[in-house]
C-alpha cells in the first residue's frame, strides 16, 4: 500500500495505491492517523485501490470516525470498483456520507 500526499492550499489529497487488506492494514492505520494530525481537509483518492478486505475498510472508517471527532473533513473519492463493492456488501455507502459512482448495471436479455 502505497499513500502519496499531495498538499493544495487548505486541502489535501491522499492518493492510496495498491491493496489496501490486512497486510497492510496496521502501516496504512498509522500513516493516515499521523496525516491526519494536519488540521486540513483531505480528499482520499480509492481510484488505484487493487483489492480491499475488512481490515482495510475497517481502517478507512477510522480515519473517518478520527475526522470527525477532531472537526476534519475527510472525504473518500474516487472509489475503485473493489471498494465500491465492499462499500455496497456492507451497505455502508449511507455512514460513510461521500458521493459514490456506480457504474450503470449491464443489460442482460431476458
Amino acid at each position: 500500500m502505497e499513500i502519496i500526499r499531495e498538499p493544495s492550499g487548505d486541502k489535501h489529497c491522499l492518493h492510496l495505491r495498491g491493496d489496501c487488506n490486512i497486510y497492510h492494514a496496521e502501516s496504512l492505520r498509522a500513516a493516515l492517523l499521523e496525516i491526519l494530525r494536519t488540521p486540513v481537509s483531505f480528499d482520499v483518492d480509492l481510484s488505484n485501490v487493487t483489492e480491499i478486505d475488512t481490515a482495510g475498510l475497517q481502517v478507512l472508517m477510522a480515519a473517518k470516525n478520527h475526522a470527525r471527532a477532531h472537526g476534519v473533513e475527510l472525504r473518500l473519492l474516487g472509489h475503485s470498483p473493489a471498494v465500491l463493492e465492499l462499500i455496497e456488501i456492507y451497505d455502508l455507502a449511507a455512514w460513510l456520507g461521500d458521493p459514490l459512482v456506480v457504474a450503470a448495471a449491464a443489460s442482460h436479455p431476458a
